[in-house]
């Protein structure tokens, strides 16, 4: 899949597509059926696919903190979007400029000219342009002036109700990781480099590989069976903390992963944390003798509930 990062990238070999537009986090099984069915209209039309999508999201633009907390971060989302089959990822650069756009000019400099999109895929409740002042209804009219297809979304259900990234987000952050992974169609994972940490989990006799989350706001904490990919040709079961170890007063965001029966220099590998239950909620204990003694209660949680499952 090529990614065109920014609308300065657009060239003319990218003019003439079939395309969707969204926020696509998650790339849940409701954006994986839309993408299934561009990529029908893709082939029937002999047309490249695209999908279109920006950084930061809008509601992180406009909200900062207020913004939902994102299910994957750009490197988590394009390598699921790759795994669809796409063509290509526009990545559009979203910014003060970017939001002053009126309706028209996003439809002519980005849809018209950038891209040449013949068929469109978007939500009915898409807004667009500067205050948002454009929605399905204008632009349809706007595919009719410029010669696209304008399709809307249909709902994708499962167990009767609709698939949504926010009802992933709430599973996430209630604990219920087997409805999140129905919902995903896969376990929801996190992905980052190895980063040095400050030893201490070393020193308590439980050494973990550390990875910043890179989320403004996270979709979750607590303490985790995972198994994490990259680190041989297999995943490797691990215990995982989300969060900010408030027992030893952490001021960022950290995931930390402990492998079990694990032994070897893992610092700058990047690695794929995949969470399969939460065993409990971060807690801040008195001291460090009862975080030590709960910890070795979550290895024991984590060894019967991952011996029983494969990745």
């Amino acid at each position: 899949m090529e990614l065109i990062r920014g609308v300065h990238n657009l060239r003319s070999r990218h003019r003439g597509c079939v395309a969707t537009i969204g926020n696509y986090d998650g790339v849940h099984l409701g954006h994986r059926a839309v993408l299934d069915a561009l990529i029908q209209v893709g082939r029937q039309r002999h047309l490249p696919t695209a999908a279109i999508a920006f950084e930061p999201t809008p509601q992180e633009f406009f909200g900062a903190d207020k913004a939902p907390a994102r299910l994957t971060r750009f490197r988590e989302k394009f390598l699921a979007l790759a795994e669809t089959g796409l063509d290509r990822f526009a990545c559009l650069r979203f910014d003060q400029a970017f939001a002053s756009l009126s309706p028209n000019e996003f439809v002519e400099r980005i849809l018209v000219h950038g891209m040449g999109v013949r068929y469109l895929v978007a939500g009915d409740d898409f807004r667009y342009g500067h205050k948002r002042m454009g929605d399905f209804a204008s632009l349809k009219a706007a595919g009719l002036k410029h010669g696209f297809e304008l399709q809307d979304t249909a709902s994708f259900q499962l167990d009767g109700e609709r698939v949504s990234s926010s009802r992933i987000r709430a599973a996430l952050e209630q604990g219920r990781l087997e409805q999140a992974t129905r919902l995903l169609g896969r376990p929801y994972s996190m992905c980052g480099r190895v980063v040095p940490g400050d030893q201490l989990g070393r020193t308590l006799g439980f050494p973990t590989a550390n990875i910043l989350p890179s989320r403004r706001v996270l979709p979750m904490t607590g303490v985790y069976a995972v198994w994490v990919v990259g680190v041989d040709s297999k995943p490797w079961p691990a215990v995982a903390n989300l969060g900010t170890r408030p027992t030893v007063n952490g001021k960022r965001a950290l995931l930390e992963a402990h492998l079990l029966d694990f032994d070897g220099d893992i610092y700058g590998r990047h690695l794929e944390v995949k969470f399969v239950a939460k065993l409990r909620n971060e807690h801040r204990f008195d001291n460090l003798h009862l975080m030590i003694e709960q910890m070795h209660r979550d290895l024991k949680a984590a060894r019967e509930i991952l011996s029983g499952r494969s990745e």
